[in-house]
């Protein structure tokens, strides 16, 4: 856009009155644009800065502007109001005639905000960057303590330095985060003050104001020390997460000297703990696997004291299918599938063309992990860790038995046999291939069948009923291809 005939070529020293205003920037941007005034003959000032204009003396509302006959028709797009929504909000003073001359561009140039590589887009562009960085800053760095209030109610006040000015843009999260509780975030250029019904503006505090610390630090404090993970440690990456400007107001900063300094030794402990917990080579037989889960304690479901329930079947059989653990029926009578579960599992089988005796079946985890009620004792789903260590047992059983397929009942299973927990809602129907070559199809487990009820049970029932179908259809292939 180029400055209209006529125009005028004085100076225009516009004030903004609140640094973060877009909607008063807009007002004046739209009046300076709308009469002609290229943006090299205005000054932008704001008003609690004391500035004025360098050339001509005191500042001069835009209401000045000369007022053309014909004003020009100013739009502005989508693109660049969002960006404006957060560079308007930067401490650059340079910030509002950088916005106002993307905005005379833009009345000539449509698709200026397009063009990431044109000079002032780009400089708008990385304003909004850091301000947007500034503001995830804040909602992660404030760190509230408590006092006591006259009327013996809690407040919780906070000491916070921003950087650009991003208090305002965050006051409906932390309004939406603690809206039952009164707080306070002090700043050097403004504070926010919430009763619990409505917002109050201060103006700027000094850190004196704030609390040092409360009853809570401590507690805060261990919590942070539990989770830090000395294996995962990079302190540039730290360092350029949480930047050091921001540490002297964290109290869990005052712990990451400590912390790396001793990350080495916390990482080595971990490793010593972590030390493979299956030394001895892999069992050559199915009796030695037996052997064993028997008398394997790795873990608390191992040390029980109920009875490992191997697998059982042919030595080499092409389908293995692999359940979750033992119930209590395969416990007390040390074969797999043989309660509820089991029969149902075995009348879908027949139905599918399946026979049992040609099948091994075997579970994830070879002890029965449950939680004792009365006389009762009921069914405990095995923890991921729980599921990983079995592991080592399920895979040597599938390498002795090297079945062509697999078959795997329930999330518990399908972790076993992945190594990762799956998403059985879209895995299921869908042949995959496990890294020894054999073929692996996920289905539910029948104890999830057994407590459905009603048309939901139907409709389940014929669900993993044409899952065995299928899975008979690819056992009569050749190869079994998935």
């Amino acid at each position: 856009m180029t400055a209209r005939p006529g125009a005028t070529s004085r100076q225009h020293c516009i004030l903004v009155e609140r640094p973060d205003d877009l909607e008063a920037w807009r007002e004046q941007a739209r009046a300076l644009a709308a009469a002609g005034v290229v943006p090299e003959h205005v000054i932008w000032s704001l008003q609690s800065s004391g500035a004025a204009d360098l050339f001509g003396g005191a500042a001069a509302p835009a209401a000045c502007l000369p007022s053309p006959a014909a004003p020009l028709a100013v739009r502005a797009n989508e693109a660049f109001l969002g960006l404006a929504e957060s560079v308007i909000r930067h401490r650059d003073p340079a910030r509002f005639a950088l916005l106002y001359r993307l905005l005379w561009r833009l009345q000539g140039d449509r698709r200026l905000m397009e063009k990431p590589a044109d000079s002032d887009v780009h400089c708008a562009m990385a304003m909004g960057r850091q301000v947007r960085r500034d503001i995830h800053k804040m909602r992660a760095f404030v760190r509230f303590r408590a006092v006591t209030e006259p009327d013996g109610g809690d407040r919780y006040i906070a000491w916070f330095e921003p950087e650009h000015h991003v208090v305002r843009a965050n006051a409906r999260f932390f309004l939406d985060r603690f809206a039952s509780q009164r707080w306070s975030i002090l700043t050097p250029d403004l504070c926010l003050h919430w009763d619990g019904e409505s917002l109050v503006e201060a103006p700027g505090a000094d850190p004196r104001d704030a609390p040092r610390e409360d009853a809570t630090e401590d507690l805060w404090q261990r919590y942070y020390a539990s989770i830090f993970n000395p294996a995962r440690l990079k302190v540039g990456m730290m360092v350029k997460e949480m930047p050091r400007r921001y540490w002297k107001n964290l109290p869990e900063a005052q712990l990451i000297p400590q912390l790396i300094a001793g990350a080495q030794a916390r990482e080595a402990a971990m490793v010593a703990q972590g030390a493979d917990p299956f030394p001895a080579a892999p069992p050559e037989t199915l009796e030695e696997i037996a052997q064993g889960i028997a008398a394997c304690r790795r873990c608390p479901i191992g040390c029980n004291g109920t009875r490992a329930v191997p697998g059982e079947g042919p030595a080499r059989a092409r389908l293995l299918i692999v359940g979750e653990q033992p119930g209590d029926s395969e416990e007390c009578a040390g074969r797999p599938f043989v309660g509820p579960a089991g029969q149902l599992l075995d009348r879908h089988l027949r139905q599918a063309g399946l026979d049992r005796a040609s099948i091994r079946l075997t579970n994830a985890v070879k002890h029965f992990r449950f939680e004792p009620r009365g006389k009762r004792r009921i069914h405990q789903t095995p923890t991921a860790g729980q599921i990983d260590l079995c592991r080592w047992w399920l895979e040597a059983e599938r390498r002795l038995v090297k079945p062509d397929m697999v078959l795997a009942l329930g999330a518990s299973a399908g972790r076993a046999l992945l190594g990762r927990a799956p998403r059985l809602a879209d895995e299921r129907g869908t042949a995959m291939r496990l890294a020894d070559g054999a073929g692996l199809w996920l289905t539910v487990h029948p104890s999830y069948l057994l407590r459905l009820e009603g048309a939901a049970r139907d409709r389940e029932e014929a669900r993993f009923q044409d899952d065995l179908a299928r899975l008979r259809i690819m056992l009569e292939e050749p190869a079994a291809t998935p």
